[in-house]
């Protein structure tokens, strides 16, 4: 049974909504924040201790979130990638990417997005993604669906694709060089040769691609917990699976594998010897 079939308790389904409805709206207001930036060459970029780079932009955009959850949540706590942990009193906690796909951002590619998960006892409930520079957005709640909207049209529902098969399919990643950085470049190379096409449209906006069904599987080899926090609900509302590369479905694994269910267990083949924790 594909994960999105799940549902959640009324009280909690409830509680879930509310904070949704603070992610669309102040997330959209973060994303569009970062526009005026974008396209720019008026902000510096600096490197961070791992060498990736941060901008006044994703700065900027997760301290609006900050405040706008704090003011309408005092309770719940925050897990930001600009700003580190600020603990809650709640069960609740807001995962917060301001600009993912930052080295796109700042290059004036307009596949970045902006991050919003909700967990509650660190079970991912929840997630919005916002692509300011497309005005192009996909949000989902456990057992509500995933929607996806494009400028001012009504949200449709999104659903992965049904193609059963790798060589008839879509692959997407980030970087290319990263499945070499941890030991796995055969993972790379074997998906390469196993899929119909394969693009670096990656990032964010690939777990987008693989949630409305217009690539069949998306993989990061090297992530954190804010890039997978908000794309598991979303994925999974979709008809399709988010897990780890062994095929567990969690958010804290430090790697992800997305698919359209139909074609995991070729990519987990691929991708479960090389895995983090072996299965």
């Amino acid at each position: 049974m594909l994960h999105g079939m799940r549902s959640l308790p009324p009280p909690l389904a409830a509680e879930i909504h509310r904070r949704l409805e603070l992610a669309l709206d102040a997330g959209r207001q973060a994303g569009r924040r970062t526009l005026d930036f974008f396209q720019q060459d008026t902000f510096a970029v600096e490197r961070k201790a791992d060498d990736s780079p941060v901008t006044i932009a994703d700065r900027t955009a997760e301290q609006l979130l900050r405040e706008r959850i704090a003011q309408a949540f005092p309770a719940d706590g925050m897990v930001g990638e600009e700003f580190g942990t600020t603990p809650g009193r709640s069960d609740f906690t807001w995962i917060l990417d301001p600009i993912d796909g930052t080295k796109s951002f700042i290059h004036g590619v307009p596949l970045y997005g902006t991050m919003i998960g909700i967990t509650c006892q660190e079970r991912a409930l929840a997630g919005f993604v916002y692509f300011p520079a497309l005005d192009e957005a996909i949000h989902a709640a456990v057992g509500e669906g995933a929607w996806h909207v494009r400028g001012q049209h009504p949200p449709r529902r999104a659903r992965v694709s049904t193609k059963a098969r790798l060589a008839e399919g879509l692959f997407v990643t980030s970087q290319v060089d990263s499945f070499a950085r941890r030991g796995a470049a055969a993972v790379y190379q074997a998906l390469e040769a196993a899929a119909w096409v394969t693009r670096t449209w990656g990032d964010c906006y690939g777990y987008l691609l693989v949630a409305t069904g217009r690539a069949e599987v998306m993989i990061d080899p090297i992530l954190n917990v804010w890039d997978a926090a908000a794309v598991q609900p979303i994925i999974e509302e979709a008809g399709g699976s988010f897990t780890d590369w062994a095929g567990r479905p969690t958010i804290q694994a430090g790697e992800a594998v997305a698919t359209n269910g139909a074609v995991r267990a070729e990519v987990l083949q691929i991708t479960a010897p090389f895995a983090a924790t072996p299965p």
